[in-house]
């Protein structure tokens, strides 16, 4: 039954949902305000309608959310997330199922609350949860987990299953990012230099990585037709990516800003058109046998090359030649670093980086972009030192 309070110039709609398990009333509530000009008999009318309205809806918020959550996140996955997602974000919130419904999998849509999931999410912190590690999982992992309650949670709302998702206001520590492990200038040169005895495909790979600070995915995903020789650019149009479902898979770009085009240093371009000679003569020889992908990193036979078969490349360079091992996304951090270090400022770096914003750029790099203003800093001091002394 509702009721219907006045509270100035609007009305408040209570209406009563039922029970909680200790006994106490479940009440939820709608504050409708007349349209300025409407008689009192308008009034009247409309409130009546609002009322019933109101009244229904509850009762089937009631009698809907009574699902639990695994059934509905299962359910979700089909008619939402199938549809929309990217592959590899879908595969990702596939492998997050398991913890998932273990932890609130068996609760009542209507009866999950903020301190359950904020209790589930700090669980993923405590030592041990990491079978690898033996510590627990990272804040980034944990924010994933957070991500599925809640695009779950906000689903049943638009489906009018409920009126309020409580992992809203759920928060994960936000962990410090570490300061990237990357070569020194030095270390890089050196790594430059080494790297001429390796294959073409090796060097090109690895010039690029240096020079465009491009990402793993968006390397393996370049194509001939991306690269202006003329013009020394090249253009970032798709990723190359992996999942145990679909194989080798091309996508678009992590971000919207991910898709860009860079005008590179000169001196990588002459190893870029001996190895695009050299893999046109392969092709020749292959024949039939040769699947064209247009790429420039591939199989033996033409096929995108395998995300995962660079890192193991890498490693046994580096065990080779007895260089540190960072894996290649330290060459990204280099790229960024030398940019900050050279004064290149944040949004310039956010782009050539094809960052989403620039406050991505400023949390990952925030290491770098101090010192470099210590520095800054110190050499003002260091010239009003100078000042200082020579008027004393």
């Amino acid at each position: 039954m509702a009721t219907i309070q006045k509270r100035g110039d609007s009305y408040r709609i209570r209406v009563s949902s039922g029970y909680t398990a200790k006994g106490k009333q479940i009440e939820k509530t709608k504050t409708w305000k007349p349209t300025l000009g409407m008689t009192a008999r308008q009034i009247e009318k409309e409130l009546e309608r609002q009322k019933v309205l109101f009244e229904e809806k509850c009762q089937g918020l009631s009698q809907s959310a009574n699902i639990k959550f695994q059934t509905f996140a299962e359910q979700w996955f089909i008619d939402y997330a199938e549809k929309n997602l990217r592959p590899r974000t879908l595969a990702m919130m596939h492998g997050l199922e398991a913890r998932t419904y273990a932890a609130i999998g068996h609760l009542r849509l209507d009866k999950i609350n903020a301190l359950q999931i904020q209790s589930f999410i700090n669980n993923l912190a405590e030592k041990g949860v990491n079978k690898k590690t033996g510590g627990g999982l990272s804040s980034k992992t944990q924010s994933h987990y957070l991500t599925l309650i809640s695009d779950v949670l906000g689903y049943a709302g638009r489906m009018d299953l409920l009126t309020d998702n409580p992992a809203r206001r759920v928060r994960v520590q936000k962990a410090e990012h570490p300061e990237k492990k990357i070569y020194t200038v030095e270390e890089a040169e050196q790594f430059l230099q080494l790297m001429q005895s390796e294959p073409l495909s090796f060097q090109c790979f690895f010039l690029l990585a240096i020079y465009g600070g491009f990402r793993r995915e968006e390397l393996l995903g370049f194509e001939w037709k991306d690269i202006n020789f003329s013009n020394n650019v090249i253009t970032v149009n798709r990723a190359s990516l992996y999942t145990k479902g679909l194989g080798v898979f091309t996508d678009i770009p992590k971000t919207k800003n991910s898709h860009r085009s860079l005008k590179l240093p000169e001196c990588i371009f002459p190893a870029l058109r001996q190895y695009k000679i050299e893999q046109a003569q392969r092709r020749l020889r292959l024949g039939d046998k040769w699947m064209n992908s247009d790429r420039l990193f591939t199989t033996w036979e033409g096929q995108p090359q395998h995300p995962s078969s660079m890192p193991k490349t890498l490693k046994r360079f580096c065990d080779k030649t007895e260089l540190h091992y960072f894996g290649i996304h330290s060459f990204r951090h280099f790229n960024a670093s030398l940019l900050i270090a050279s004064g290149v400022d944040v949004r310039t770096v956010s782009t050539s980086l094809g960052h989403s914003q620039t406050s991505t750029t400023l949390d990952i790099y925030s290491h770098t972009f101090e010192a470099v203003q210590a520095q800054a800093a110190n050499a003002v001091a260091d010239v009003l030192s100078f000042k200082t002394s020579k008027k004393a």
